[in-house]
């Protein structure tokens, strides 16, 4: 009797586009811990991971969520949150000392400046050795949030109540989006004092 052709089916992570197993593969075989960076439209999630071969291990996990304990009043899902959440990670992880890591950015789509590299930049800040290349990082007055400053004294003498329908959240919480800059220099100060 005849036989019917062969199909192979992949694991099902892959068939539903969850891992890509070849990228996995190289992480593992680079045999370091993986600092683990997952973005979406409201938080950064950054982890440090060990490998396990039956399960991996999570020893260090830090949301941008989070930020709010550390009086943080900006959206969570912004480039300057990404920065701290991967800083905040960092200082755990050398507290803990964990002092190498790869990064492990799974299936995003990764463009220069993104909130992904924030948080690597976050990282490095801290004191963790990534291997990275620095013309990927946002620039420096981004991640502070000078722009937001900048838009905000444009809107607030040229259009007050778009500023006050752009800034709402921010102004509810008691901080002036112009003075966003200063804000973020005391936040990271109160992740240092904690974690530092």
């Amino acid at each position: 009797m005849a036989k019917g052709p062969t199909y192979v089916v992949k694991y099902k992570r892959r068939r539903k586009g969850l891992t890509n197993y070849n990228k996995r593969l190289k992480l593992l075989k680079s045999d370091k811990l993986r600092f683990v960076v997952r973005a979406s439209k409201n938080s950064t999630n950054c982890q440090l991971i060990e490998y396990h071969p039956d399960g991996d291990k999570t020893l260090i996990n830090f949301n941008s969520l989070e930020l709010k304990k550390y009086g943080y009043k900006g959206h969570t899902g912004n480039i300057s949150a990404a920065y701290f959440a991967g800083f905040a990670c960092g200082l755990k992880a050398i507290k803990e000392n964990k002092k190498e890591a790869v990064l492990d950015t799974g299936l995003h789509r990764l463009t220069k400046g993104c909130r992904v590299y924030a948080a690597l930049k976050g990282a490095v800040d801290a004191g963790l050795k990534i291997n990275h290349n620095e013309k990927i990082f946002p620039n420096e007055r981004r991640i502070q949030g000078y722009h937001i400053a900048e838009y905000a004294k444009i809107l607030a003498s040229n259009n007050p109540e778009k500023y006050e329908m752009l800034f709402s959240n921010m102004l509810k919480k008691g901080v002036k989006p112009e003075d966003f800059v200063e804000h973020f220099q005391e936040v990271k100060k109160r992740i240092e004092g904690e974690h530092g």
